[in-house]
């Protein structure tokens, strides 16, 4: 016959349980911190001419641009 032991469950002591409210709240604190810096440097390359963008290496602004093909309309009618 299998043998079988019980453990009787322990609740996590006080440092535990403070321990784990400490790690949420630093986690949150440095994602916010994070979101922020993201934020204050995107605003800030937004106010950035294009002249100085090309000084820093950077051809293009951070915005999606949208190519489009001379005649597309015309192919696009024909296909209909």
């Amino acid at each position: 016959m299998a043998h079988t032991e019980t453990h009787i469950g322990r609740a996590p002591t006080e440092t535990q349980v403070w321990g784990t409210k400490l790690n949420i709240v630093a986690t949150a604190i440095a994602a916010f911190r994070k979101r922020r810096q993201a934020l204050a440097a995107r605003r800030v390359l937004a106010e950035l001419t294009p002249e100085q963008l090309n000084d820093m290496g950077l051809t293009q602004a951070n915005h999606p641009a949208l190519d489009i093909k001379a005649g597309l309309i015309t192919n696009l009618m024909s296909m209909r």
